[in-house]
């Protein structure tokens, strides 16, 4: 029987297929736990920003390919203040919370930034995200870029190139994303796939 990768598995998992237990095996070790049921629900990816905040509303349900019902890309001109900005992407978060049932709201985490002042920025726009999330009452998870790739690509060094390629290939996208788009799916899809509930 041919190996599958953690990918082919995780997808195999969500669409609610029979994952045999050698690949399952392979999967716990490469993730670090078990396989678990798959998830089911709405899942806000978002990949955060000051001037370029990626938004991507997937849906999941188990025996069926996931599915990207809407993506944004909330672009704040340079030339706006920081709390401008910052009123953007609460208001875009929190249009897209009550537009749709979301059941979760997923994050991609800062690791490393050049210097203070943009750990600062990136901060405060993380902290815009998830005050829209927390005020609607929904709840927020955050994944390091790296388990994002892993996740979604199977490897985690993958270029953004891959990534999204893999992310449109696994929604069945027709139309490239945008780049930042294309991250909020892939942390949605992370979301999904290792979902532990």
């Amino acid at each position: 029987m041919a190996r599958m990768s953690v990918r082919e598995m995780w997808k195999a998992r969500l669409e609610g297929r029979n994952v045999p237990a050698a690949a399952s095996a392979g999967a716990t070790l490469a993730l670090g736990r078990p396989a678990r049921g798959a998830f089911a629900g709405r899942v806000l990816g978002i990949d955060p920003s000051l001037r370029g905040t990626g938004l991507a509303l997937v849906e999941f349900t188990p025996g069926r390919s996931p599915v990207l019902l809407r993506c944004q890309t909330v672009r704040v001109p340079a030339k706006q203040p920081l709390a401008f900005a910052l009123g953007e992407i609460h208001r875009a978060v929190a249009d897209f919370l009550t537009a749709a049932d979301v059941r979760h709201v997923a994050l991609e985490q800062t690791i490393f930034v050049q210097n203070f002042q943009t750990a600062q920025i990136l901060g405060a726009a993380r902290g815009a995200a998830i005050a829209a999330a927390a005020l609607a009452e929904r709840e927020v998870f955050e994944y390091a870029p790296l388990r994002v790739k892993q996740a979604v690509v199977g490897a985690g060094r993958a270029s953004k190139e891959q990534m999204a390629r893999t992310v449109m290939a696994l929604l069945g996208h027709g139309r490239p994303l945008a780049a930042d788009e294309a991250d909020a799916a892939g942390v949605a899809l992370c979301h999904a796939f290792t979902w532990r509930g």
